[in-house]
C-alpha cells in the first residue's frame, strides 16, 4: 500500500502545481447522486469532496496522501467549507457514521482480497438508511500494473460488486475498458446503489 500512496502523492503534487482540479467521469457521476452528509473514502486529491462541500453538503474526506489532505485542509479553511479532511489509512481511520452518501472511488483495489472485502463491507455499513453508496474500482481484465507499484492488489470480478449490493436498489452498474500506457488496459466497474 505504501508504494501506491507514494505514487498518488507524487501525482497529486503534480496536479496541484498544474491546477488540475476537474472532476473525473466517476466523480461527476457520484456528484449527480450525492445528498446529505457525505463521506469521500479514499478521496485522493479531493475534487469530489470539494464539489460536494461547495454544494452545501457537510463532507468528511479521508486519504492516506499527505499532499492531498494538506491541499483539502487549506481550501476548506480558505473557503470556510464544512469539510473535515483526515489523513489516515482506510483500514484504521475512526469514522462517525452513518453518512447519506458514501463514495469509494479507486480505493478497494489496493488491498489484498480479505482486506478489500472487509473494507467494502465497512463502506456499506457507513451508509444511512435510504443512503447512497458509490464504489468504483479496477476489476479483472485490467493489465495496467504501474499504479500498484508491486504492492498488494485485489481485482474484483465486475459481478462481485453487484452481488455485494444484493437487496439494495441499483442506480448505476457499469463496466468500461480504457486504453492505458504501454498497450495495457484499465477495466473499471462503477456501482451506485441506494440502501433499501
Amino acid at each position: 500500500m505504501k508504494a501506491a500512496v507514494d505514487f498518488f502523492d507524487r501525482q497529486f503534487r503534480d496536479q496541484i502545481r498544474a491546477g488540475d482540479f476537474a472532476l473525473n467521469p466517476f466523480e461527476r457521476e457520484v456528484a449527480a447522486h450525492a445528498r446529505g452528509r457525505v463521506l469521500d473514502y479514499g478521496c485522493g486529491l479531493g475534487n469530489l469532496a470539494l464539489h460536494c462541500a461547495r454544494a452545501g453538503h457537510p463532507v468528511t474526506a479521508v486519504d492516506a496522501s499527505p499532499a492531498a489532505i494538506a491541499h483539502l485542509q487549506t481550501i476548506a479553511a480558505q473557503e470556510r467549507l464544512a469539510l473535515d479532511a483526515i489523513a489516515a489509512e482506510a483500514t484504521t481511520v475512526e469514522l462517525d457514521g452513518p453518512f447519506d452518501t458514501v463514495a469509494s472511488i479507486g480505493l478497494l483495489m489496493f488491498f489484498d482480497r480479505t482486506t478489500a472485502e472487509a473494507l467494502l463491507e465497512r463502506t456499506k455499513s457507513l451508509v444511512a438508511p435510504t443512503g447512497i453508496c458509490a464504489v468504483n474500482v479496477l476489476v479483472t481484465g485490467t493489465t495496467f500494473e504501474a499504479v500498484f507499484g508491486g504492492g498488494d492488489r485485489w481485482l474484483f470480478d465486475p459481478d462481485e460488486l453487484r452481488a455485494a449490493f444484493d437487496g439494495w436498489r441499483i442506480l448505476v452498474d457499469r463496466r468500461e475498458d480504457v486504453d492505458a500506457p504501454g498497450g495495457t488496459r484499465k477495466a473499471f466497474s462503477t456501482l451506485i446503489a441506494e440502501r433499501g
